[in-house]
């Protein structure tokens, strides 16, 4: 592609530089189907000088530091000064908070308030990541045998790769680079070809702040670079978010060429709601957790679980769910953007009538919707299933799109049931007034995020974010405790300095401590 359309740059090595690449790929804005950008396919040389220490002279070298090399000097890089990157970086996010929503909105089609939160989100672990000299502390003991003491820290692993999906460009790679880099690591960062302006923006950004040359490369691309940069061999932790099929996937390469790996996959998410829930509370958590950013996040709300006789909430639900509409990013009044592409759509169309077909209701059916003045856009109006069975596809199947389910069963037992049996473990929520009834949930349901009256629990970045069973693949969470330790390798250390000379060879593993 060509002609005046922007093309997207990578940042390789020392600078933001144009790919050499035939093979490039349209943006379009999904809300109005507008071309507005070409992103490049990089080519195999772009992805090695990305990642490998090649000298001037070989091909894809002499551009600057690669992230191997960049690495060297990274990771002798005192703490402190690693927090300052940090702290300058943050300020900068927030001073260009405005131009990142914008960005945000025109990659995915979000309307303002969605697509300014997403920046937030990412923002609030930067400002976490500031504070990476308490977070790598490591553990001493004196004395652990007669004049030996034991201590230990944390080091950086090297290049480290995340590969980022289209619905929250700026939060997710914002949980990946900032903590990667503020632990002494370098990083490639792969985002989706689907919405490349603001990841490679927060690059701009990071280089602004000060960010020494090399330590974050931008590589486009799909499949194919996405497979060169999981097998290269100087690439050591991989972390991914996006949908189940390419998570395995990933994970399994991963680790199959030696490498960490944390992968964030799919999600079928449930709110139980109890007869003694507040229903105007259970009614607008419901609307916004089920078809906001147009149900286009991994930890939404995609099914309703009423409980006895919280089944009364039906007709307030479906109501608030016919006035709630789609619309463009600058339209205050509607509640989500469009799908991403035409392909997403033509699946959840597809789901929803398959849906029909296997006897669900189809109480509020979106299908129709239109946005005047974008009639080339993805939309989709808010969709609202009743008497949905575990059985049918639109239940095992995730959506990914503005469609809720309703389910309905009689006990608290039977709705713990229900999610335990679900292969996924992304997110829950439980909507009630007893504290027993919560404690119990709490407890007892199989999942690693969990809201009491908080639809979407997604936790603030000084704790994990913790998908559990077939939503996550791997040992470590992302941001928080876990990230660090995802990021860093334990080095322990024994030592002992003797006063006086020994009486010969201790030649037992025994350390005079018993």
């Amino acid at each position: 592609m060509g002609g005046s359309l922007t093309q997207v740059l990578q940042l390789i090595g020392g600078g933001f530089t144009q790919s050499e690449t035939d093979d490039w790929l349209p943006v379009t804005n999904p809300a109005t189907g507008e071309v507005i950008a070409s992103v490049p396919m990089a080519t195999p040389a772009e992805v090695e000088a990305a990642v490998a220490a090649a000298p001037p002279g070989v091909e894809g070298g002499g551009r600057g530091p690669q992230a191997a090399a960049a690495f060297e000097s990274w990771r002798r890089e005192p703490a402190p000064r690693r927090a300052r990157l940090m702290l300058a970086y943050q300020h900068l996010l927030k001073e260009h908070l405005d131009e990142l929503t914008e960005l945000v909105a025109l990659d995915t089609g979000k309307v303002r308030a969605d697509a300014r939160g997403d920046v937030w989100r990412g923002v609030e672990v930067v400002e976490h990541a500031a504070g990476i000299c308490t977070l790598l502390e490591g553990e001493t003991l004196e004395n652990v045998a007669s004049g030996v003491d034991c201590y230990s820290f944390r080091q950086p692993l090297g290049v480290c790769l995340g590969i980022t999906p289209f619905n929250f460009p700026a939060m997710i790679p914002l949980w990946m680079f900032p903590m990667a880099i503020a632990c002494g690591d370098t990083m490639v960062l792969k985002p989706s070809e689907q919405a490349p302006l603001t990841p490679t923006r927060l690059a701009e950004l990071f280089v602004e702040a000060g960010a020494p040359e090399g330590v974050l490369q931008l590589v486009h691309g799909g499949a194919d670079q996405t497979n060169a940069l999981l097998s290269h061999p100087q690439i050591q932790a991989v972390s991914f978010v996006g949908s189940t099929a390419v998570g395995r996937h990933v994970h399994q390469s991963a680790t199959a060429n030696g490498k960490r790996a944390q992968c964030m996959m799919g999600a079928k998410n449930h709110m139980v709601v109890m007869p003694d829930a507040d229903e105007g509370q259970v009614v607008t958590n419901l609307v916004g957790a089920g078809v906001g950013a147009a149900g286009q996040r991994c930890m939404a709300i995609s099914v309703a679980v009423l409980v006895g006789e919280s089944r009364r909430l039906i007709p307030s639900l479906t109501r608030a769910l016919e006035r709630t509409r789609p619309g463009r990013r600058d339209d205050e009044g509607a509640a989500f953007g469009p799908i991403i592409s035409p392909g997403a759509r033509e699946r959840i169309v597809g789901l929803i009538a398959q849906g029909v077909e296997e006897g669900a209701r189809c109480e509020v059916d979106g299908r129709q919707a239109t946005v005047p003045g974008c009639e080339g856009g993805n939309w989709l109006g808010p969709t609202l299933f009743t008497g949905v069975t575990s059985e049918m596809t639109i239940y095992r199947e995730e959506i990914f799109g503005p469609v809720l389910l309703v389910m309905e069963v009689d006990t608290l037992d039977e709705a713990l049931a229900l999610i335990n049996a679900n292969p996924n473990g992304n997110g829950t929520s439980i909507f009630c007034a007893s504290g027993a009834a919560a404690r119990r949930f709490t407890h007892e349901v199989a999942v690693g995020q969990v809201g009491v009256n908080v639809p979407i629990p997604v936790p603030l970045p000084f704790f994990n974010f913790t998908g559990w069973r077939g939503s996550f693949l791997g040992d470590l969470h992302p941001y928080g405790k876990q990230g660090v330790q995802f990021y860093t390798e334990t080095k322990t250390v024994t030592a002992r300095w003797d006063e006086e000379e020994t009486d010969g060879p201790n030649v037992t593993i025994q350390l005079d401590s018993e």
